[in-house]
């Protein structure tokens, strides 16, 4: 089942992805000259917007757009936001708070991270029959990326800056928009021969 550790990838990217965006922005926010008691606000934003993509996933889902597709946008959004976060440069106010763009793409990145676990579980487990309780324990698995992509981060931010440190989003996200479109549909591996008839 190729699709099956594909997803367990794209579920290692997406919590890591997920963890590095709420986790680093207090760090981020100090290191552009904001003070802490400020600096606090901005994992509240960034999870603000998570439960604002959980919202609109039930609102959204499956009335307006299949599960698949949401997961497909929520990828490429995720992927844009990455890109403003690295490339943003230029100050702006909102919700009270004037601080670089790139943080207000950082909390974004809550909104796009959402509906994106959600969109790759069923996608990862269909069709396993039997094999569903291991296939699901090795999805588990992959949550150990918001233990490993955060230090990933780290190592890239202590010798390239912090802003650097949040390009290992953006093949995060090629990956998930990889598996969105692709990567679930992985019935063999390229190596293996098609069954004779």
């Amino acid at each position: 089942f190729p699709y099956l550790w594909l997803g367990a990838l794209a579920i290692f990217c997406q919590v890591g992805a997920q963890i590095v965006a709420v986790d680093t922005i207090i760090n981020y926010a100090g290191s552009m000259g904001m003070d802490l008691i400020e600096a606090k606000a901005f994992p509240s934003l960034t999870l603000s917007c998570t439960m604002l993509g959980f919202l609109s996933g039930i609102v959204l889902i499956p009335r307006f757009i299949t599960q698949k597709q949401a997961l497909v946008i929520c990828s490429c959004l995720g992927l844009a936001l990455s890109l403003g976060v690295v490339l943003a440069d230029f100050p702006v106010t909102l919700f009270g708070h004037r601080a670089n763009a790139s943080i207000f793409f950082l909390n974004a990145l809550g909104f796009a991270n959402a509906l994106i676990y959600a969109g790759v579980w069923p996608l990862a487990i269909r069709g396993l029959g039997r094999f569903t309780k291991l296939g699901s324990s090795l999805l588990i698995m992959g949550l150990c990326g918001n233990a490993i992509l955060p230090l990933v981060y780290g190592f890239i931010a202590e010798r390239c800056g912090m802003r650097a440190g949040y390009w290992v989003l953006i093949p995060c996200f090629l990956y998930l928009i990889f598996f969105s479109l692709r990567g679930y549909k992985f019935e063999r591996w390229p190596w293996q021969r098609k069954p004779q008839a």
